[in-house]
This record gives structure tokens, C-alpha cells and sequence, in this order.
């Protein structure tokens, strides 16, 4: 049998006793040792607080616009910060490459036609058996690798920037040009220009970057203790800010340096608000037992013999109340615990009713 140290005894008897007794202080005692009070704060169901967060775009909204060829930069035509439609011109370019891939199109296209003529004869010839079958067979081939290699030639140029329409028209004027206009993929805001004029650039050198900014993404490290209350489809709420959203994934390792789960987030509301790479507090609603908690100024806490108590206001002075810590953040820490609500709590001079609690010190 394991003897149990007096010492143990001792320390067991103080902590329950300083848990379970009541400090008796007068209205002038309260204000010598700067004791403040203030109501308990309206109870909440399930809600984390004050979790560091930071904005991010979504990635299927953040676009890098870059050169298809090799140029150089004539003229831009937008800054960083300035809102953009979709195929609204960012920049005009300056390549001979361009030039070049016109001519290899047009003459794919006079291959073309001329397969097309030779295919339309050899077929009537056929039919008039004046000519074999296998050389209907091979101009039929022929003219079937001439469309292919036009085919290739449109999609070259439709990739360096050339609309469909602009496509024709040169189809039909044989007119070269090195002129290359750069477009916007989407309705969005410049984030990040990396073009001047005069810059010689190589194929697929980036030029700028463009994001659309709403709805937002919300980066969320959440601690581990946390997570398994969290669910997706659970509400996010940013308050300094006034942003709602909602989670929609949660991650399955942990950071390697605090030990920490990243849950993210699309915030559609309030968007306006933030801005991409802003550090933030978020609060999420979890599906916990249901209990009530409370969102509580970190100076009202304490700890006795590594129990969190607050100080709860009597007629004639404080009692001690355990309570159990959620969430604790750097200015609020949610609890829960045997509380009604309608209590009056001490958030400043607790030090001092911590003292007398343990027998430490008193009021005078």
C-alpha cells in the first residue's frame, strides 16, 4: 500500500480550502487594492475566439498573366491596384515571333486549300475510274495533314493572344502584324506588375498578377484540442472587421512549430473590409456538448494549484468558482463552467484576491 506524504495531505486541504472559502472585503478595501468588477458576459453555445488568422485569396482566383513570346514591352497600360475587366488590355508587345507564327498560319492555310482542290478532283476521277483508289486514298490523307497542321497553327496563335476573330481577319487580308496584346483573364484587381516599358521578355515571362477578391479565403491555425469539435459548413465570424463565412476544410497534420491544425475558410461577407495577407482574430461556432460559455477578459482569470477559478462578487466580499478553459486567446479566453450568467466577476486586482484566497496575504 502507497503511503501518502503529509505534504500531499497538506497541499490537497489548502487547495480545496482556498477553492471553497469566501474573502470577505469592504467597499474601501475594494478600491485600496484595485479590485474592479464587472458583469459576466453574455453566455455563447460552442464558439471559439480570438484565433490568429491571416486573409488569403482563394487559389482558383489568383491568376499570373505572362508572356506567350518571346518580346519586348511596347506599352502598359495598367498599375498595381487598378480593378480590371475580363479581356481589357493590360500591356501591347512587340514580337516578331508573332509575325512568324501569322506566316506559318498562312501558309498552312494555302496548304489547305490546295489539299481541299486536289481532294474534290481525285474523288471525281475516282468515280469516273480514271485513277486507282489508293491515290484518292492518299490525296484524302494528304488533305487531312494539311487541316491538322492549320488546326495546329490556329491553336499557336490562339494561345500567344489572338481572338478568333482576329484570326479570320488575317485569314482573309494576309496581313502580318508584331503587335501582341496582352488581356486580362477575368474581372479582378492588380495585384503585382512585373512589366516596364522597353523590357525584353522570354516566353512565358511573367508579367502580371490578377485576382479576383471576393468571396475571400481565411487561413485559420487552429489549436488541436479544438478540432474535433469543428466541422465543416461551421460559421466563421471575423468581428473587428465585420466578415462572416464558412469552413470548408480542415487539415489532417499538424504545424511543426506550435503545434497547430489549419482549418480554412471562404468568408463571402465583409470582404470589403480585409485585405490579402492581413493577420486577423476569428471566432468559430463548433459543435461542443452544448454547454454555455463565456468569453472572458484574460485579466479576470487566475489559477490556484493549477485550477482556473474567477472571482465571483457577494454580498460581503468574493468567492472562488472552477472553471474549465476552451479557448484561450491573447486578450479573451472562453470558459465554461457552473454558471448562471447574472454574476458579477472581478477583472482587475484579482492578484490581490488570489493572496487572500491562499492565505497568502490580506486586507488591512
Amino acid at each position: 500500500m502507497h503511503k501518502i506524504s503529509l505534504f500531499a495531505i497538506c497541499l490537497f486541504i489548502s487547495t480545496q480550502y482556498a477553492l471553497a472559502q469566501e474573502i470577505t472585503l469592504s467597499e474601501i478595501q475594494l478600491k485600496q487594492l484595485g479590485i474592479v468588477i464587472a458583469p459576466l458576459p453574455p453566455k455563447q453555445l460552442g464558439e471559439l475566439t480570438g484565433i490568429p488568422a491571416q486573409v488569403v485569396i482563394p487559389s482558383n482566383q489568383l491568376y499570373t498573366v505572362s508572356a506567350p513570346l518571346p518580346a519586348m514591352i511596347e506599352q502598359t497600360l495598367v498599375g498595381v491596384g487598378d480593378f480590371v475587366h475580363k479581356g481589357q488590355i493590360l500591356a501591347n508587345l512587340q514580337s516578331p515571333a508573332l509575325a512568324e507564327a501569322q506566316r506559318s498560319l498562312l501558309q498552312a492555310y494555302t496548304q489547305s486549300q490546295l489539299a481541299q482542290e486536289n481532294l474534290l478532283r481525285d474523288e471525281q476521277l475516282w468515280k469516273d475510274g480514271i485513277i486507282a483508289e489508293s491515290r484518292m486514298r492518299m490525296t484524302r490523307g494528304a488533305h487531312r495533314e494539311a487541316n491538322a497542321s492549320m488546326s495546329e497553327r490556329k491553336q499557336s496563335l490562339k494561345l500567344a493572344g489572338m481572338t478568333e476573330s482576329a484570326i479570320r481577319q488575317l485569314l482573309e487580308t494576309n496581313n502580318l502584324s508584331s503587335v501582341l496584346a496582352i488581356t486580362s483573364p477575368i474581372d479582378g484587381v492588380i495585384l503585382e506588375k512585373n512589366a516596364s516599358a522597353g523590357q525584353r521578355l522570354d516566353a512565358a515571362s511573367p508579367l502580371f498578377k490578377v485576382a479576383q477578391l471576393k468571396p475571400l479565403a481565411l487561413e485559420i491555425q487552429t489549436p488541436l484540442a479544438n478540432v474535433r469539435n469543428l466541422k465543416v459548413g461551421a460559421n466563421v465570424t471575423i468581428p473587428a472587421f465585420n466578415a462572416k463565412g464558412k469552413i470548408t476544410a480542415i487539415g489532417q497534420s499538424l504545424s511543426g512549430g506550435n503545434q497547430t491544425i489549419l482549418v480554412r475558410a471562404l468568408i463571402r461577407e465583409g470582404t470589403e473590409n480585409l485585405r490579402p495577407g492581413q493577420l486577423v482574430e476569428a471566432s468559430i461556432a463548433n459543435q461542443s456538448s452544448g454547454n454555455a460559455q463565456w468569453n472572458i477578459p484574460n485579466s479576470a482569470l487566475s489559477r490556484i494549484n493549477s485550477k482556473a477559478v474567477l472571482f465571483i462578487k457577494t454580498s460581503s466580499g468574493f468567492r472562488t468558482e472552477p472553471i474549465i478553459l476552451i479557448s484561450e486567446g491573447a486578450q479573451n479566453t472562453v470558459v465554461s463552467g457552473n454558471l448562471k450568467g447574472d454574476e458579477k466577476i472581478a477583472i482587475a486586482g484579482v492578484s490581490a484576491l488570489k493572496s487572500s484566497a491562499m492565505g497568502i496575504g490580506g486586507a488591512e
